[in-house]
């Protein structure tokens, strides 16, 4: 008898570790899509001070407090919540900057929607403001439908309502505006 139960507990043991190890599966791919489910980041970074350099020079310095990645979800973009600074540097190393309090990078379209307090600065000293900036990086191209303040180096003053122009301010339409300009008197 004792054999018997020996062998009916060895039994029951057995199908016990073959049901948990066959019953055991991986499951990333359901893991996977309950994140997309959640509103929640896959990861945050903290006190980001970000540089890319080519060929040993720093081009762009990126600073933020806080960046949310949701990447993982159906249309990816990284969040920055709390302000965005990033410097840009030319050949020569003269720098432009932009600034906004909000900021969402769409990982798919390149697109950057910046808002509240966005402000840019070119090297050449024209500084643009306005409450929401779009700059489609793929196009190198920068728009918005909001009011905005256009200031040149030469004291030009441009206020407006939505304009849309190429990163390196060469091309500017702006759709409804009203300003002060500055013209050189050149004797004739």
């Amino acid at each position: 008898m004792s054999r018997h139960i020996k062998f009916i507990i060895t039994s029951i043991v057995t199908l016990s570790w073959v049901t948990i190890l066959f019953s055991c599966q991986d499951n990333s791919r359901d893991v996977n899509q309950f994140n997309k489910l959640t509103d929640a980041p896959q990861s945050k970074a903290y006190d980001i001070n970000l540089f890319y350099t080519d060929s040993g020079k720093v081009k762009v310095n990126l600073r933020s407090p806080e960046v949310l990645d949701y990447t993982h979800q159906d249309f990816p973009y990284r969040e920055f919540p709390n302000t965005v600074d990033v410097d840009f540097f030319s050949e020569d190393s003269a720098k432009s900057s932009i600034f906004a309090k909000y900021a969402i990078l769409y990982e798919e379209t390149g697109l950057i929607d910046m808002q509240d307090s966005v402000s840019i600065t070119t090297d050449d000293g024209v500084v643009l403001t306005a409450e929401q900036l779009y700059w489609d990086q793929d196009e190198s191209w920068i728009y918005t439908d909001q009011h905005y303040k256009l200031k040149l180096s030469n004291g030009t003053v441009n206020n407006g309502d939505g304009f849309d122009a190429n990163q390196e301010f060469t091309i500017f339409n702006s759709r409804a505006n009203i300003g002060k300009q500055t013209i050189d008197n050149l004797d004739q």
